[in-house]
């Protein structure tokens, strides 16, 4: 299974200034499986070490960190020379071993030859929790799950997303049909490695739900097993509100649809905890747009995804016959689907911060309004070919962006003042002139 990931980490590998790299993402996106495809794909040798429940790792780097007795340690455990110009050092799990993330600043400073790559479920608690990390002496990647792109790779083959990154809508319009039915299968299937391995392999959409039930168990048994005892209750009631967040017309998080009631003070731990974990995007709102968004970012109103967007059919119970056969009874929660499919596609794009738009009456809303560092673009969000974008076209009246996008099942058009994007092509967004 091909993921742009490695793209990055062969310019990681090739960089000069090359520091250990550290990657952040959600259980099972398939980090442990991209570390030990990385190194098969660009090394001699791979040297494996997992930290999770691993004494021996532990006593090694609890007293001095030098690197010559580090290395020594790591090379009787493995029982083999690690050769600082073929091998690649992976530590897996490291979040458990703190000390262990303490020692790539030693690395980077003293031993910069050595390439370590390192990743942990949930390394951004970690990270974020106040654990000790060299700040300034590590590079970061995050994975995600599967983008579109990657699943119709996977699915179709590389041909047809050659064809999405060559622009030629065209001839994009003559295979549409199998973007159209890729997209389908997308909204249910996800992007989390293993379910789209199953569906590709043997098109059961019943063995892909049985998959994403076991991870949604494995994140709710992570809720018990590492978040603070007193806030365990409130990540579990907030995870299972936001389907019912989402399918309300105006998606703005409401904490009164966790618990009547509900106040932002009470769950303000939960939802850093979700974040951190990387089981949740959060989109701010804004309500007036200049470089950067973020200058502007309303920190009391914003919108919360879940990770994937299989990951959300599961939590609602979507069958694939409603989504597949455009079920009429299916129309109001498509839309959450298709949001939900567009933050989840925009993130993954990682050079983009991601922020919703409305005026202080809110009576006008813009999906997504994207910061590419250069420029600003709003987004309106389509879950049909229904065209009208009213609230779209009053940010753009009052704020004159440079590109204004609409993305729905309708084929690419330029218009005047907005281009419309098809939803299977919305990573394209970032080469729309």
């Amino acid at each position: 299974m091909y993921r742009t990931a490695f793209e990055q980490l062969y310019k990681w590998k090739e960089n000069k200034n090359r520091k250990p790299l550290i990657i952040e993402g959600a259980r099972q996106v398939g980090k442990t499986w991209l570390m030990k495809e990385f190194g098969k794909m660009a090394y001699k040798d791979t040297v494996y070490i997992n930290f999770d429940s691993n004494s021996k790792m532990a006593d090694l780097f609890s007293s001095d960190l030098n690197i010559e007795r580090l290395i020594m340690g790591l090379e009787i455990y493995i029982g083999r020379k690690i050769n600082p110009d073929n091998s690649l050092l992976i530590f897996d799990e490291i979040q458990e071993v703190p000390r262990a993330l303490s020692s790539l600043k030693y690395f980077y400073e003293d031993a910069p030859q050595y390439n370590i790559v390192c990743a942990g479920s949930l390394l951004g608690i970690a990270l974020h929790g106040g654990t000790s990390f060299p700040v300034g002496k590590v590079d970061f990647l995050n994975l995600y799950p599967l983008s579109y792109r990657e699943f119709l790779m996977a699915l179709v083959g590389k041909s047809y997303v050659e064809l999405l990154d060559n622009g030629d809508y065209d001839m994009i319009k003559a295979f549409k049909q199998t973007y159209i039915d890729a997209l389908k299968q997308y909204y249910f299937v996800g992007g989390m490695p293993e379910a789209v391995q199953s569906f590709v392999l043997n098109k059961d959409f019943k063995e892909v739900r049985d998959i994403q039930k076991r991870i949604l168990l494995a994140y709710e048994q992570d809720f018990s097993k590492h978040a603070p005892i007193e806030i365990v209750p409130k990540i579990r009631m907030l995870w299972n509100s936001i389907p019912s967040q989402l399918a309300k017309e105006n998606k703005k998080f409401i904490y009164g649809l966790v618990r009547e009631g509900g106040r932002a003070k009470e769950y303000e731990a939960a939802i850093m905890w979700l974040c951190d974990c990387g089981l949740v995007y959060k989109v701010s709102r804004i309500n007036t747009a200049g470089i950067p968004l973020k200058a502007y970012e309303d920190l009391k109103a914003f919108k919360l995804f879940v990770v994937d967007v299989g990951l959300l059919g599961c939590m609602t119970g979507l069958h694939q016959s409603v989504l597949l056969d455009e079920n009429t009874l299916f129309v109001e929660f498509k839309g959450a689907l298709t949001e939900q499919y567009v933050c989840q596609q925009l993130s993954a794009l990682d050079e983009l911060d991601i922020y919703y738009y409305t005026n202080d009456r809110g009576s006008c809303e813009v999906d997504f309004v994207i910061d590419t560092g250069e420029k600003i673009i709003p987004v309106e969000v389509k879950a049909q070919t229904n065209l009208k974008a009213k609230s779209l076209k009053t940010y753009c009246e009052r704020f004159s962006p440079d590109l204004a996008v609409r993305t729905s099942m309708s084929d690419y058009k330029a218009e005047e003042w907005l281009v419309n994007l098809p939803l299977y092509a919305i990573e394209e967004i970032v080469h729309c002139k």
